[in-house]
């Protein structure tokens, strides 16, 4: 039933996800937590990225509506960006497929160590809402690319989500936060379904861990929007550079 993992292992995953889906709630980068974890457990590479789909869609679905019930998702506003997310993930679900990612492994610490330190040096960043937003047009490429992005690679991508909201669509934190999930729930629903079509899924380990996800993401959600940028920003910053430090480690 649980793939001949030990009862100890399964409740260690529970709650390796449940310290993934607060952390990613807040900051993104949980799958720097459940990943290596599954790997750990004896799963291969793409039981492990497959299940880590399973079980992140519910901690990205437990924060969505923790935010939306706050008052900090406008679902007329967001969910044609989320349908755009969902299609270009589901794109780059099927792209990963054919070609090479070794460049982007290549280059990706240092987008997000750039992302890290912007967040760290930038005294004010997303702390008001700007009177005048970016176009349209700006934010709907932003949006695809992400989503592109987390169905081809996908580590950062809550994080990368979150500052498009701020820089390009000039939403202050808390509301780029709320947006931030439900885009990475409609991309993780997209890479779910074609893991799911693989037949690489663990379903009764991604279920545990699901659950596990889908109560840390929404404490996380609730300190996120009592707390604002004094959680946030620390958190943001320091799971970029363990982010970072942890892809650059593997390529060594």
């Amino acid at each position: 039933m649980f793939a001949n993992l030990d009862v100890y292992i399964i409740a260690l995953l529970f709650f390796a996800a449940l310290a993934a889906g607060f952390v990613d709630s807040i900051a993104g980068g949980g799958g720097m937590i459940t990943i290596p974890a599954l790997l750990l457990s004896g799963v291969s590479p793409l039981q492990a990225l497959a299940t880590n789909k399973l079980q992140s869609t519910f901690g990205s679905f437990s924060a969505t509506l923790h935010f939306y019930k706050k008052g900090f998702i406008n679902l007329k506003f967001s969910l044609p960006f989320a349908i755009i997310a969902f299609v270009f993930s589901a794109i780059g679900t099927i792209s990963v497929q054919f070609i090479q990612v070794d460049s982007l492994s290549k280059i990706l610490p240092f987008l997000i160590l750039i992302f890290g330190f912007y967040f760290l040096l930038a005294p004010n960043i997303g702390t008001t809402q700007k009177t005048k937003k970016a176009s349209g047009t700006l934010l709907i490429l932003a949006i695809a690319g992400i989503g592109l992005y987390d169905g081809f690679f996908g580590p950062g991508t809550g994080s990368f989500f979150i500052l498009a909201l701020i820089l390009v669509g000039g939403f202050e934190l808390t509301q780029s936060l709320g947006q931030a999930k439900l885009y990475n729930f409609a991309t993780n629903i997209a890479s779910l379904i074609f893991f799911a079509l693989g037949g690489h899924m663990l379903w009764w380990v991604g279920i545990v861990m699901a659950l596990g996800q889908f109560i840390g993401a929404n404490l996380g959600a609730k300190m996120a929007i009592r707390y604002g940028i004094r959680i946030v920003k620390p958190l943001i910053v320091a799971v970029s550079f363990l982010m970072a430090a942890k892809l650059l480690y593997e390529q060594l």
